[in-house]
């Protein structure tokens, strides 16, 4: 069996699919968020270097994904243990080696990765245009601006990706997380800017 097949195989016999997706989803937008933050924060002060904006993103990203990860892992790890225990009290047997003794260990580090990469990865595709910019790669427009566009982007594809599971139209899902995220920036912008 594959990895990638044993991971499934291990979430579904702890019925975890459903809270992977939430913590992809709820954590990819506080990345997308908290970097469209710095980057409004960036836009409305005064004009600040390039590569000094990239490593407070990247500082910001880094965090968020280590916070993720270890959160989610310690957690979870908690409420599998609970689990595996209570299901060996009422079997009256020792689960250790069994598949579900092996989730137990393993689903915690899956949920821990996927909380703290979502975040990560979508915050380094927002930070994409400035590390452009500043290999010298010519934007139609600011940096700024384009790593907003692209936040602005993939906060709108989280809704639709949210839409898709739920069975709410698509279209209306991402619109409404696009929505958040343009209120987050409006705010930003005139609460910062001023």
């Amino acid at each position: 069996m594959s990895l990638f097949r044993q991971a499934l195989f291990l979430l579904d016999i702890t019925r975890s699919q459903g809270i992977v997706r939430r913590y992809f989803v709820v954590n990819g937008f506080d990345g997308a968020l908290t970097m469209l933050g710095l980057i409004m924060g960036f836009i409305v002060s005064e004009p600040v270097d390039l590569s000094m904006i990239i490593s407070v993103c990247l500082g910001a990203a880094i965090a968020l994904g280590m916070s993720g990860i270890s959160s989610a892992y310690i957690s979870e790890s908690a409420e599998r243990k609970y689990a595996l225990g209570k299901l060996e009290r009422s079997m009256i047997s020792d689960l250790h080696g069994s598949a579900h003794g092996v989730a137990s260990r393993w689903v915690p580090l899956l949920i821990g990765l996927v909380n703290g990469l979502a975040p990560l990865v979508i915050s380094l595709l927002i930070l994409l245009p400035l590390w452009l910019a500043h290999a010298g790669v010519n934007l139609p427009f600011s940096p700024l601006y384009a790593a907003s566009f692209v936040a602005l982007l993939l906060t709108f594809l989280l809704g639709v990706f949210l839409g898709r599971i739920s069975g709410v139209t698509w279209l209306r899902s991402g619109i409404q997380t696009l929505l958040v995220a343009l209120i987050t920036a409006s705010l930003i912008y005139f609460l910062a800017g001023n």
